[in-house]
């Protein structure tokens, strides 16, 4: 179930120019982000590379609009973001956008069901009740519906929160070191399921990882280094 009013076929999804961050610690002044350009069209998945500390959760905050930048410009779905305030840009979110994160970020009080239905609630869609089933049944937790975070494993939780990603028709799903709390077999299966899906939707996907076999299953693979963005050759991507 995909949201209607898409943005413009040849507009792309993301856009970027001169993205910058800056932050003041101290007396110092830390740039963690300079005078980056980024372009992701409608459908791609794009993987952004880094170490831990290059600044790739930060980089993704503000592609998401959760964050604003020191510097530069950025569209989403062809609307400027630096012309919205906060609600602005949740508005435009709603719906439209998803999220996996590292740590999960379900509500504890909640049940694997009332996470998922959060997003279809926020945007008042029709058959709510059933759509979140049938897409934890998607991701093979369709026994688990009454169970709370705690009472799950971790990657029943990462299945929770990929079910939650995109059960409004997300047209852009964001995705920080999605396994990185996770066993390596256990990751293993999260990645093949988010690609599935993604696959299945027609999503359009930008992740951030430093696990270079996960990125190099993304459409392109760009490098975050001394905060700036390298696109990288698929043989470049390492093992």
């Amino acid at each position: 179930m995909s949201n209607s009013s898409h943005a413009n076929a040849n507009t792309p999804i993301l856009h970027a120019e001169g993205l910058s961050k800056e932050v003041v610690s101290g007396e110092r002044r830390l740039i963690i982000l300079q005078a980056l350009d980024i372009e992701v069209q409608a459908g791609e998945s794009v993987a952004i590379l880094g170490q831990s500390g290059a600044g790739k959760s930060t980089l993704l905050g503000l592609l998401a609009g959760l964050d604003a930048p020191s510097g530069g410009r950025l569209a989403m779905f062809g609307q400027s973001l630096g012309d919205l305030d906060e609600d602005g840009r949740a508005g435009l979110r709603a719906g439209r956008v998803g999220f996996v994160f590292q740590n999960f970020q379900l509500l504890p009080t909640l049940t694997a069901l009332e996470n998922v239905l959060m997003p279809l609630e926020l945007t008042a869609v029709r058959d709510a009740d059933r759509l979140a089933r049938r897409w934890l049944e998607r991701v093979g937790l369709g026994e688990r519906l009454d169970h709370l975070p705690k009472q799950l494993s971790g990657g029943e939780q990462q299945r929770v929160a990929l079910a939650r990603a995109f059960v409004t028709g997300a047209e852009l799903v964001f995705a920080d070191e999605p396994t990185g709390n996770l066993d390596p077999v256990t990751g293993e299966r999260i990645i093949d399921t988010l690609f599935e899906l993604n696959h299945e939707a027609g999503t359009t996907l930008v992740l951030v990882t430093h696990d270079h076999a996960l990125a190099r299953r993304c459409d392109r693979c760009l490098q975050l280094t001394d905060g700036h963005l390298v696109e990288m050759m698929r043989d470049e991507v390492g093992a």
